[in-house]
């Protein structure tokens, strides 16, 4: 599966998708932990997937404009303004499969139903990658979904201990 992308636009789309799935679930999962009311937990899950989003597309266009401006080369030929959309919307859709389960369901299902979605999405986005670089798509999944996991367990954690 070779897909011809832009190194620069595979490293937003992978950072936002990943960071957005670790973030928002981490969130999301350590709020329902800590308190039940669910209009708290969504207002606080699209608070904070819109508030991050952006954050990461800002960085992303500055920091990547940084590189930009070193490089006397002319070899960066990515869109700023591409790479941060990029960065936006791929951290916004990864924050989705976590915020949605919660508008959907009751809570506490929502927390476990935004779990496995969570790393679902983390085992989807891990293969995916895996085969775009066309390097052990397994091995990929299975990584992305350890790292998730970490944070996710993380913030059910602090949530559990931080209970309001």
């Amino acid at each position: 599966m070779r897909i011809n992308i832009h190194e620069d636009y595979l490293r937003s789309l992978m950072f936002g998708l990943q960071d957005g799935l670790v973030s928002t679930t981490g969130v999301v999962v350590g709020i329902s932990t800590g308190i039940e009311n669910k209009a708290i937990i969504v207002l606080a899950a699209l608070v904070a997937v819109t508030v991050e989003a952006t954050s990461m597309a800002a960085g992303q266009y500055s920091s990547e404009k940084a590189v930009h401006q070193m490089d006397k080369s002319g070899k960066h030929t990515d869109s700023l303004l591409t790479g941060a959309t990029i960065m936006f919307v791929s951290y916004y859709i990864g924050g989705m499969f976590s915020v949605l389960p919660t508008v959907i369901f009751p809570q506490p299902l929502a927390r476990y139903i935004a779990i496995i979605s969570a790393f679902a999405g983390l085992l989807i986005v891990g293969y995916v990658k895996g085969r775009i670089v066309e390097h052990r798509p397994l091995r990929s999944a299975a990584e992305l979904l350890i790292i998730g996991g970490l944070a996710t367990v993380i913030g059910v954690i602090v949530g559990y201990f931080l209970k309001v």
